[in-house]
């Protein structure tokens, strides 16, 4: 779903050039070459929002994935024609057997459109994974996640399993953060968990009543960038290129290193699947 682009300043304000963004890697890296493709089963179908359905896959062969991973998935025409894509995975890594994947419909999308068109309970998909390292989130250190539509898919699988940590101990006591940002309450998936005192959610365009409506700017940023450098936060970024550039700069601007700050970017409005 393509997101508004955070503001700047003010008028005429220029944010620094786009640094690179080189978090040191803490997880365990991709498993490619490790894992195959297997056929897991679609258990449950629910929309998130008008464009974004939630697949929930039961997998014979299930590997525990680090938030923030992702899988690849497959489909197989008649005429032995491929399409492939990857999705970050959403659900908590605890979900043992299952792996829910939230697939943002694009237009003209091979593969979104199979799942938002096509797809029944009891297909099988072809998947691959987990796979992908830089921005996984082991849940053992505080974060700050940022994330504008799609892009809030593995910041919800990061937050799902911070919730799901038992009481006490070391990975429910770290401070987690999320910045959720979309256009309107409609866009806004996983409603009923992007609540409470760690979600903040931001609406560029129409707001519940007694909200504020406007986009994401380097003032609305400051405090939860000061909080991060307070508490040697890792930053996770997430959304179309556009958005995570300019809050990458954002962040810098306020004094966060670029080595605390993961970005994952994906195009907009380009015919392909994330």
């Amino acid at each position: 779903m393509p997101t508004d682009t955070p503001a700047a300043t003010g008028a005429g304000s220029v944010l620094p050039e786009i640094p690179e963004f080189a978090a040191p890697g803490r997880v365990a890296p991709s498993l490619r070459g490790k894992v195959d493709w297997q056929d897991g089963e679609i258990v449950e179908l629910r929309a998130e929002t008008p464009r974004m359905l939630t697949v929930r896959l039961a997998l014979p062969v299930w590997n525990a994935h680090v938030a923030g991973q992702h899988y690849m998935v497959r489909l197989t025409a008649a005429d032995g024609y491929t399409a492939q894509r990857h999705y970050s995975v959403a659900s908590s890594p605890g979900d043992t057997g299952h792996i829910e994947l939230t697939v943002d419909r694009v237009d003209g999308g091979e593969v979104s459109g199979y799942f938002h068109g096509a797809a029944r309970v009891g297909d099988r998909i072809e998947v691959r994974g987990p796979l992908g390292g830089f921005f996984a989130w082991a849940g053992d250190r505080p974060a700050l996640l940022i994330g504008g539509g799609s892009g809030l898919v593995p910041l919800v699988a990061m937050l799902r399993h911070h919730r799901a940590a038992a009481p006490g101990s070391a990975a429910a006591d770290v401070g987690v953060e999320l910045l959720a940002c979309v256009r309107t309450p409609e866009d806004l998936p996983y409603r009923k968990e992007l609540t409470g005192d760690q979600v903040t959610v931001v609406h560029s365009r129409v707001a519940p009543p007694g909200l504020p409506v406007g986009r994401l700017t380097p003032e609305m940023v400051a405090p939860y960038a000061a909080r991060a450098v307070a508490e040697d936060r890792e930053v996770y970024v997430c959304g179309s290129t556009g958005f995570a550039e300019a809050v990458g700069r954002m962040l810098t601007r306020a004094g966060v290193p670029p080595t605390r700050i993961r970005l994952e970017r994906f195009g907009d409005a380009v015919p392909t699947d994330r």
